[in-house]
């Protein structure tokens, strides 16, 4: 059983241990800029802390307002977005800065913020709870693992976690609570091999008394990956290779990118493939190879050869031109 005292266990434990995160305020801190907890929680959606913070920072430094952000090129947004994966965060991020800055300001309840583009339930609670303190239930994977852990549920239902996660809120700063769940769901209840010796709530815990933890809540049949296969176009000239911008909707939508065709489910023929690279969406993964031509035929530009790292291709075009320079690199050798 949840003892009352729980939550302020939970958040000393989170203010003696709290990871020092560039979007955070220290707990009892003013809190952070709304603008700065909208910019991570954007980043943070199936991406690492490890990966988002340098991108973040970078972010930041070039677009330290979301006025300033709202006033950038849609290309110069989506190329410093580039290798940061799910695309259509940045189109939406680039849509949501707009919004707001037509408004004036972030609206500061859970409910107002979900109307804008490219904002879910979890991240407008999370905003709400983090930014303006209201009792908004921010429910992530972290959360969600640790709420199901200390009440025993295998297969808990949302509005059942949002109801368990709100309690906690009653007499604590609601950003805090948010936060010091993530952390422990991230540090100590992780999904393999919780430390739960470590945990501050152990001696409530319903998933620790059962001496198997990691069985909450029950983990999720995960449906096959199918597979498809694309062709890309190599196309250099005088040191510069041949780039175009995809369309604006749809995968990579914007992004820039080495031409070619569809991708298809059956394999295509290829004439002669001078690279191949495979790389996993979400849904499914790829078998890119890459295919050498003389003209291109779509709009686009030339790009130095020595400044591709900076020409803002997603990772799938980034490898394969890493692999054609590397292919150069051996015939010169």
């Amino acid at each position: 059983m949840v003892t009352a005292n729980a939550p302020s266990r939970l958040v000393q434990h989170y203010v003696d241990n709290f990871r020092r995160l560039p979007w955070r305020s220290p707990p009892g801190a003013r809190a952070p800029d709304p603008y700065v907890v909208w910019l991570s929680e954007i980043m943070l959606q199936q991406t690492t802390v490890a990966t988002v913070m340098p991108r973040f920072e970078r972010f930041l430094e070039r677009w330290p307002s979301v006025d300033a952000l709202a006033r950038a090129k849609d290309e110069d947004i989506l190329s410093e977005w580039a290798g940061l994966g799910y695309y259509a965060r940045a189109r939406n991020l680039i849509a949501c800065a707009r919004e707001v800055a037509a408004r004036g300001a972030f609206p500061k309840t859970a409910a107002e913020l979900r109307r804008l583009p490219g904002i879910g339930a979890y991240t407008s609670a999370a905003i709400a709870a983090i930014a303006f303190a209201e009792k908004a239930p921010a429910v992530d994977t972290n959360v969600e693992r640790v709420i199901a852990r200390l009440n025993g549920m295998a297969q808990p239902a949302r509005t059942e976690v949002e109801r368990h996660l709100l309690d906690m809120m009653d007499d604590q700063h609601p950003g805090d609570v948010v936060q010091a769940l993530m952390d422990l769901g991230a540090t100590v209840c992780r999904p393999k091999r919780p430390q739960c010796a470590e945990c501050p709530l152990n001696g409530d815990c319903a998933a620790h008394t059962t001496g198997r933890p990691e069985a909450f809540p029950t983990p999720r049949q995960r449906k096959p990956r199918p597979h498809r296969y694309g062709i890309a176009l190599w196309i250099e000239r005088d040191g510069h290779v041949w780039l175009v911008r995809r369309p604006a909707n749809g995968l990579l939508g914007g992004m820039a990118a080495l031409p070619g065709g569809d991708w298809t489910e059956a394999p295509q023929q290829s004439r002669h493939s001078l690279a191949s690279v495979r790389h996993v969406f979400t849904h499914f993964s790829l078998d890119l190879a890459v295919e050498a031509r003389t003209e291109p035929d779509a709009d686009g530009w030339w790009q130095p050869l020595d400044a591709i790292e900076s020409a803002g291709l997603p990772t799938l075009y980034m490898k394969a031109a890493r692999q054609m320079l590397l292919g150069k690199q051996s015939l010169a050798a």
